[in-house]
């Protein structure tokens, strides 16, 4: 292990993985309190940059040198919404602890599989929701248990700007996330009801704009209204009690928390309003960012649970769900009906309404093709398969069954993916050796065949004319330039193979040429002479 000054301060060495617009902060707070070890982005003019200001241990763009160092021992991840699922699994499956931006991932099922794992593996799982560590917000966690605001009655939350609009995810996925985790902490119970709508202006299948209206079983109303489609940058919370009110307002220099002890006179069975000045409440001074990554070594060092841990940020992301399913439902309300046509055939597979699926295609019973991902002519998929967003499969593909293509991947003519093969975020297949624009050259396409049960991480790119054996792995943004034998785990640029896979997807500890799989019992050893890869038995 390294004498770095992140180990010497605080026995805790960090890597920051995605250091662009909010990752900044993150290497800078981990910097400042002597944590930060390595920093991992695929942006190497940025990394350059980072380098020169903080001076890390490491700097580098492959997810997988991080995963392997073992003298790291906590990530720190700021990467788009849609890629934390699988960079927080590899992190805890590589014995990581793991902090990550909200939200946790994009759906319920696979943050319960993640809360899960952390908690098989014992490894620390937060998430970062900033607000919980903002003096304001835990001195109204303490007025309302002490009973200073009375009986809450109401919540109003905004968190407005024209500010960055995203791509990858809408508005209530990328601003409500903060407002949800502090109304759900405040009254301590999840809503029984959720109601919402919304509006799609820059882009007609993405919201900008959307109010959510959530009811509570204590009686309890509240609304969210988020925007990034706003003439100024509003960051206001306000609590009604019966007894006084509160006004958290982020935008505030000074005085960002006030309480008005107004109150309500019953005058011939009419309330009468009795307003009286606010007073503001004294906060510690402190950088919420800095407490949370604070917080975060801290429950490192010490094996505490995180104040935002991964069952909070679950909590939010099942509500945050509901909020969207709501919101599709009211739009699917207002949408006025088409005039009647002709009922299509039915399908024995899903296709979501804004994919393209072309004719002269062959797609197996139970797949599901998700939003604006398209399969051409003459691809064939399996059955129950799973094509995520902004996919491209064909022409003239091939797919197992039971595949898993996660978002922004493309899948090109003389690609073939065996059975339950993984096809990670924003992985790259290449059909052509030497491509230009200028030069056609698709009589010189190169086959890649991804053998049964492989997995290829994010970001990783597979060169053309190679095969990937069963069970494989590819790490998350290797190059892969030749052949991968079966089992076999293959890391960096260009990758090698750094170790073996059992089937199950746990790692091999071979002695000599033969292991047992310590998670299923499996056992394996290395094939005979000029035999590449494991044979299971």
């Amino acid at each position: 292990m390294t004498d770095s000054a992140a180990e010497r301060k605080t026995g805790v060495a960090v890597a920051v993985v995605g250091a662009g617009y909010w990752g900044k902060n993150l290497v800078r707070n981990f910097h400042a309190v002597g944590a930060l070890d390595a920093i991992c982005d695929s942006n190497r003019e940025l990394l350059n940059a980072l380098n020169r200001d903080y001076a890390p241990r490491k700097v580098v763009t492959a997810y997988s040198e991080i995963l392997g160092d073992r003298s790291i021992g906590a990530v720190a991840i700021a990467t788009p919404a849609e890629t934390h699922a699988d960079l927080v699994r590899e992190a805890l499956l590589a014995g990581k602890d793991v902090f990550v931006e909200k939200p946790l991932c994009l759906d319920v099922r696979t943050g319960r599989e993640l809360v899960d794992l952390a908690k098989a593996k014992q490894r620390i799982l937060m998430v970062g929701h900033l607000l919980w560590y903002h003096p304001a917000v835990l001195k109204l966690k303490e007025l309302i248990r002490a009973g200073e605001l009375g009986r809450i009655q109401y919540v109003y939350s905004n968190r407005l700007n024209l500010g960055k609009i995203r791509r990858e995810e809408n508005i209530l996925w990328s601003f409500a996330p903060h407002d949800l985790s502090v109304i759900l902490g405040l009254l301590s119970e999840v809503p029984d009801s959720v109601r919402a709508q919304g509006g799609n202006y820059l882009h007609q299948n993405i919201a900008d704009v959307t109010i959510s209206m959530l009811s509570f079983p204590s009686g309890v109303k509240a609304h969210i209204f988020v925007s990034w489609l706003h003439p100024f940058k509003e960051q206001k919370l306000v609590i009604v009690g019966d007894r006084k009110m509160a006004v958290f307002d982020d935008m505030e220099k000074k005085d960002k928390l006030l309480l008005y002890p107004h109150s309500i006179d019953w005058k011939n069975q009419i309330p009468v309003a009795n307003k009286a000045d606010a007073c503001p409440v004294e906060l510690e001074t402190s950088e919420p960012l800095r407490t949370e990554c604070e917080h975060f070594l801290d429950c490192v060092a010490t094996r505490r649970q995180p104040r935002t841990d991964g069952e909070e940020g679950l909590r939010v992301l099942s509500v945050l769900q509901r909020c969207q399913d709501a919101l599709e439902k009211e739009a699917s309300r207002e949408t006025k009906p088409e005039p009647a046509a002709a009922p299509a055939p039915k399908r024995a597979f899903f296709a979501h309404e804004s994919a393209c699926v072309d004719e002269g295609t062959d797609i197996g019973e139970g797949t599901s093709i998700w939003h604006f991902s398209h399969v051409l002519k003459g691809s064939k998929i399996g059955k129950n398969c799973k094509i995520g967003q902004n996919v491209v499969v064909g022409p003239k593909a091939t797919v197992g069954n039971g595949v898993k293509i996660q978002n922004n991947v493309s899948v090109y003519e003389g690609v073939t993916l065996e059975d339950f093969v993984f096809c990670g975020p924003s992985m790259v297949f290449t059909n052509v050796f030497n491509p230009r624009s200028e030069i056609p050259r698709m009589d010189e396409l190169r086959p890649t065949l991804v053998k049964r049960g492989a997995t290829i991480g994010a970001n990783a790119t597979i060169l053309c004319g190679i095969t990937i054996g069963r069970y494989a792995l590819i790490g998350a943004g290797s190059v892969v330039t030749k052949d991968v034998p079966d089992h076999a785990l293959v890391r960096g640029n260009p990758a090698r193979v750094t170790g073996w896979m059992c089937s199950c997807g746990v790692k091999l500890a071979l002695k000599g040429s033969k292991g047992v799989c310590r998670t299923c019992g499996k056992k394996f050893s290395k094939g005979t002479k000029g035999t590449k890869g494991l044979q299971a038995h």
